[in-house]
């Protein structure tokens, strides 16, 4: 027996047609419903454009003149269900259509790995000036890399250089090796698994940069529901937020080049980490786009106070 159609359900077909009529729809019931956009799409409209587009296998960048398009029957079931399916799952779009971008470049991601949304994104954009010369980065290591997406926008920021890939968990690794795989990169990129430098084979790097699980218990239990559909590995950071990013602290010291610097992305533990080292003169990074959390320390800094990261762990 086919299921009966709702009579709301059959009111938006029989009285939208377009591409245009659905994005709008779409993103009328995204704003209704109170789904959470914390994902890297910045309005309930952008949202909906995401997902009217996949459904009717067309590129987000889709011209204009499409959109008045009129879609058939079928199509506009599939919309409505994919519209459907994110309000009641509270599913971020990324999983809904396997993709995200990130430094204006395509990853495929699943439930397996944190959706990329870093704002380290335009540092990499900028190739990490002014704080180093980009003739003179040679290795890049990016620990806790989940989808891969810094580690491959490094790579080709920095096309001479050597980048080095770390991560703990099977299945982000799995994601990975997809990614590295989409983008060539097999021979530009090494992939680790190793718990953050522990396995990790001794060497220099130029560039160490990090978006490591950051945050304290407590808050992500108080998460919007789309946070949970992230893997909880990805997030939490102890009782205080702050445990892998102290270790890494406190052994980048045999990691870094003499010139290099370390970028580390706490996001909501900035505060924390500032009270934790109160007498530290960490550069909190500006974006311009966007976002904040993310500090910088020199190879000299994190030599100089080397023993109270130790102290710490």
């Amino acid at each position: 027996m086919c299921k009966q159609q709702t009579s709301t359900e059959a009111d938006i077909i029989t009285t939208l047609h377009s591409i245009r009529d659905y994005i709008r729809w779409g993103a009328s019931q995204l704003a209704e419903k109170g789904v959470f956009l914390g994902h890297g799409i910045a309005t309930p409209l952008h949202e909906s454009a995401a997902l009217v587009l996949h459904a009717l296998y067309q590129p987000y960048t889709l011209d204009e003149c499409y959109m008045a398009a009129t879609l058939t029957i079928e199509e506009r079931k599939n919309v409505i269900q994919l519209i459907n399916t994110r309000i009641s799952e509270r599913k971020p779009v990324a999983y809904l259509t396997n993709e995200a971008t990130f430094a204006g470049l395509s990853f495929y991601v699943d439930e397996r790995v944190l959706v990329p949304r870093s704002p380290i994104a335009e540092l990499i954009e900028q190739r990490f000036a002014p704080w180093i010369d980009e003739e003179q980065v040679y290795n890049i290591l990016d620990l806790c890399t989940g989808s891969a997406c810094i580690a491959i926008a490094c790579a080709y920021a920095f096309p001479e250089s050597q980048v080095d890939a770390v991560e703990l968990s099977d299945d982000a690794l799995d994601v990975a090796r997809i990614n590295i795989k989409k983008h060539d990169l097999t021979e530009e990129l090494g992939l680790h698994q190793s718990d953050l430098f522990n396995q990790l084979p001794k060497k220099q790097y130029d560039v160490i940069v990090t978006n490591p699980p950051y945050v304290a218990i407590a808050e992500w239990e108080e998460l919007p529901a789309e946070y949970h559909k992230e893997p909880e590995m990805g997030f939490t950071g102890g009782i205080s937020g702050l445990d892998l990013v102290i270790r890494i602290l406190a052994d980048a010291i045999e990691y870094l080049s003499s010139q290099g610097i370390l970028i580390v992305e706490v996001g909501s533990s900035a505060e924390t980490l500032q009270q934790l080292f109160a007498e530290i003169p960490f550069y909190w990074l500006e974006f311009e786009r966007g976002g904040d959390g993310v500090f910088l320390l020199t190879a000299e800094q994190v030599q100089q106070y080397h023993q109270l990261f130790l102290s710490k762990l």
